[in-house]
This record gives structure tokens, C-alpha cells and sequence, in this order.
């Protein structure tokens, strides 16, 4: 299993918070990072065609990734206000990887979200959600750096 070394600062600080507290308090710090989630930019409110939704999740998640010059990677994510547990998984993901080069971003095992220890609090459907956002993050960055 990943280490949080392995992993960028935010991202590793946020494994850290839930690996430091018990199950019922994971999911309250899951739902006070959901409302953390910033709003999208105008380019893409309201224009989920530009953005790539994740199938997995159980709710309509979409998310968009920019990856500029300096191939820094900029996350944009899109998940109704009614649908906490996803938007929470968008928000980690936001926090730990937004900013991030794209590089650092490749890095991230694809296993890192195991280490938060949501599996007692949520289920296996939301974490496959949850992976297959990173996935679809690192295949943007890869189409993002090659262009």
C-alpha cells in the first residue's frame, strides 16, 4: 500500500487527517470537504460537454484538466451540491493535486485513496468512483503534456 511520502504535501496532509481520526469522523471530514470544492470557472459552467464525466461514480461527476506551459496541472470538477460523498472525493482530489506538476501528478499511485481509510464508511462502488477519477486526471495530464 502507498506511502504518504509518496505522495505530494496536500495530498499526503489529507491522508494523514483521515488516517488520524476514527470512521464516523472520516466521513464528517468527507462531508466539510465537499462544501470546500470550488466552483467552476465560467468557461466551463455550464459547458459539462467540455468536460469529461466519470461513469463510475454514482453521481454525475465530470471534471476537466488543464495542464499549462509550465505543465502545472489545474482540476476542474463538476458534482451536484446533493451529492456530498462525490464531491468530497473531487475535493480531495482538488486540494492534493491542483497545482501540482504533471509529473507529481503521475506519480501518485493509483492506490493512494486506500490509505484515507474510507472503506469502513463508504462503499466499494464509491471507491472504484473514487479511483477511477485518478485515472481519468493522470490520462488528461498525459493528453495535456504531449500536446
Amino acid at each position: 500500500m502507498t506511502s504518504t511520502s509518496e505522495l505530494p504535501p496536500r495530498l499526503a496532509e489529507l491522508v494523514d487527517d483521515f488516517a488520524g481520526v476514527g470512521v464516523k469522523d472520516r466521513l464528517q471530514l468527507l462531508l466539510e470537504l465537499s462544501e470546500e470544492l470550488p466552483k467552476l470557472p465560467a468557461k466551463y459552467d455550464g459547458h459539462r460537454e467540455d468536460m469529461e464525466q466519470v461513469h463510475e461514480c454514482q453521481t454525475p461527476l465530470f471534471l476537466a484538466v488543464e495542464v499549462d506551459e509550465g505543465r502545472t496541472v489545474h482540476l476542474y470538477f463538476d458534482a451536484p451540491p446533493e451529492a456530498p460523498t462525490t464531491r468530497g472525493f473531487a475535493s480531495i482530489m482538488h486540494t492534493g493535486l491542483d497545482g501540482e506538476s504533471a509529473d507529481t501528478v503521475l506519480n501518485v499511485p493509483n492506490d493512494f485513496y486506500l490509505k484515507l481509510g474510507l472503506g469502513e464508511a463508504v462503499s466499494p462502488l464509491r471507491l472504484r468512483g473514487m479511483a477511477a477519477m485518478l485515472a481519468r486526471i493522470k490520462n488528461q495530464v498525459r493528453a495535456g503534456s504531449a500536446s
